[in-house]
């Protein structure tokens, strides 16, 4: 026995995405970014947003930029100002468990083991990409880019 699906109009054949679309229910329950990791909906400890954490990535870059140009001068620092990335990530990562761009923004790493240094491995893998940027673009449903998941960190609001 064939089925006819019916859509709009009760035409036979004719099944339209948005006859799909009026069947689905919403959820019951909102999804709050961060409960699967066990971080609070808002306030210090809470997901940062994207565009936060562009803006601190964008203070890093240009900072880095800044520093890589004064031993390049007078020629642009060009490949030089990822080097200077990369190192000051690295230490400010380690010592401080934020860069200077998430400090100005008010946010802060956070890892599996709360209270502890990032240990060197997991700020080596998460800056080279970080680097690559692509991975950082790549989100999942809580907004944590890739060389987040695979570090097992997130960026949260400091306060």
């Amino acid at each position: 026995m064939s089925r006819v699906f019916r859509g709009r109009n009760n035409a036979p054949g004719l099944y339209y995405a948005c006859d799909m679309v009026r069947d689905v229910q919403p959820p019951s329950q909102p999804r709050v970014r961060g409960a699967s990791l066990g971080l609070p909906a808002d306030g210090p400890g809470s997901l940062a947003s994207f565009g936060s954490r562009v803006l601190a990535f964008c203070v890093d870059a240009l900072g880095s930029a800044l520093v890589a140009g004064l031993f390049t001068a007078p020629r642009l620092p060009g490949n030089w100002s990822l080097v200077a990335f990369a190192a000051v990530t690295l230490v400010t990562l380690v010592l401080f468990g934020q860069t200077p761009g998430m400090r100005l923004l008010g946010l802060r790493l956070a890892h599996p083991r709360p209270g502890e240094r990032l240990a060197p491995w997991r700020a080596v893998v998460r800056t080279a990409l970080l680097c690559l940027l692509l991975p950082a673009l790549l989100v999942d449903a809580d907004g944590r880019g890739l060389h987040d998941r695979l570090t097992d960190t997130a960026v949260v609001r400091d306060r």
